[in-house]
């Protein structure tokens, strides 16, 4: 192998995904929930308040040391917990579980696997490679959706951005990681379809990086990545992992 442990992004570099979180439909569905647990109110003010909570916590940073966090991530739940508390709801932990899936479910136009993602995954754990997903994501969305891609057994272990309140670029993800593994930098390798959170984010820890151009990576020019792949293809970067292709 040419790399001891391989880390993925997952949304635009393992997983084609297109959500809506604007759509009228979306937000009749979420008023008709919670009506019925109690808290009635008009659909678009629902998804204003939604959108003034998310915009709120994201600005009021995190706690303690680090309340000036570069790049600071939220918990979607607490959004949904709110919006119930604002309608005189206190709402426990499995009913703003659900709202939570409710509202990805319902706003998520097609989730799917990108083709050779999952023969991917499986080619490396069997060369030896320890393979882990660190993703800008929400816990309660992706764990449900690695599910049910059947991708929750794929990995040797997952880091999203809302369980540590931070996300990529910023060191301290990247960091949490190879800390809590004990992974040496340069012996891991960076997969992902952003030049700047996977890219630039993963260069500045030491680790290489693999550079995915996807129809969900930015509009952005090509980055300074050890290996730079301008179209999806999965087989190509499988080669590129493991040594057995061209570099």
């Amino acid at each position: 192998m040419k790399y001891r442990h391989c880390i993925f992004d997952l949304y635009g570099t393992l997983v084609d995904i297109r959500t809506d979180e604007r759509s009228p439909r979306l937000w009749a569905r979420m008023a008709e929930l919670y009506r019925r647990n109690g808290a009635a109110c008009r659909p678009e003010e629902l998804r204003e308040g939604y959108f003034r909570l998310v915009r709120e916590l994201e600005g009021a940073g995190l706690p303690g040391q680090y309340a000036h966090e570069a790049h600071p991530e939220i918990q979607i739940e607490e959004v949904f917990r709110r919006l119930y508390g604002e309608r005189g709801v206190e709402a426990g932990e499995e009913l703003v579980r659900r709202t939570g899936l409710a509202f990805r479910e319902h706003s998520t136009e097609y989730l799917r696997l990108y083709e050779g993602a999952a023969e991917l995954l499986r080619l490396l754990r069997a060369r030896g490679c320890g393979v882990w997903l660190l993703s800008n994501a929400q816990s309660l969305f992706t764990r449900w959706e690695l599910e049910r891609l059947g991708l929750d057994g794929s990995f040797d272990g997952v880091y999203l951005s809302s369980d540590y309140g931070c996300k990529k670029p910023g060191p301290r993800f990247f960091q949490a990681l190879l800390q809590e593994r004990g992974i040496r930098p340069e012996e891991a390798v960076m997969i992902g379809n952003d030049g700047v959170c996977d890219i630039q984010g993963a260069k500045a820890v030491g680790l290489a990086a693999v550079y995915i151009r996807s129809n969900l990576s930015p509009a952005e020019p090509l980055p300074d990545a050890d290996h730079v792949l301008e179209e999806l293809d999965l087989r190509r970067v499988g080669d590129l992992l493991t040594g057995d292709g061209p570099a």
